[in-house]
C-alpha cells in the first residue's frame, strides 16, 4: 500500500512549519545552514581592544603643536645606521632604460685554470 506523493509533501510542509525548519523538497543547496548560524561579528568586534590614541594621531590633530614622537625618531635612526653599514633598503628604479642598464653591466663568470 503505498502513499500518494502529494500527501508525503503535505506532511512535510506542516513538519517544516511546526519545527521552524526550511520546506525543500528539491533538496536544492540554498545556504540556510549557514543563515541560521549567530552571527560572528559582533563577536570579533568585542574581542580586539578599542583603538588609542597614538602619538601619530595627536600630530595630525595639532599640527602647529611641537610634539616628539619617539618610537618615530628611534626607526629612523635605525634606517640611518643601516644605511651607512650598507645594509639599507636598494634604490628604487627611476625608469625602463635605467634597469636595462644595470642588466647589462653585470659580470660575466670567468673560468679560471
Amino acid at each position: 500500500m503505498s502513499v500518494p506523493k502529494s500527501r508525503i509533501l503535505d506532511l512535510l510542509k506542516i513538519q517544516c512549519r511546526i519545527f521552524s525548519t526550511t520546506f525543500n523538497p528539491e533538496r536544492l543547496r540554498t545556504g540556510n545552514k549557514i543563515l541560521r548560524q549567530r552571527l560572528k561579528g559582533p563577536a570579533i568586534a568585542s574581542y580586539y581592544p578599542r583603538k588609542t590614541v597614538t602619538m601619530r594621531d595627536l600630530m595630525k590633530a595639532y599640527p602647529d603643536l611641537e610634539t616628539w614622537d619617539e618610537e618615530q625618531e628611534d626607526r629612523l635612526e635605525g634606517i640611518a645606521l643601516r644605511k651607512q653599514r650598507g645594509k639599507g633598503a636598494p634604490k628604487k628604479k627611476r625608469s625602463a632604460e635605467e634597469s636595462k642598464k644595470f642588466a647589462s653591466r653585470k659580470k660575466k663568470p670567468t673560468m679560471v685554470l
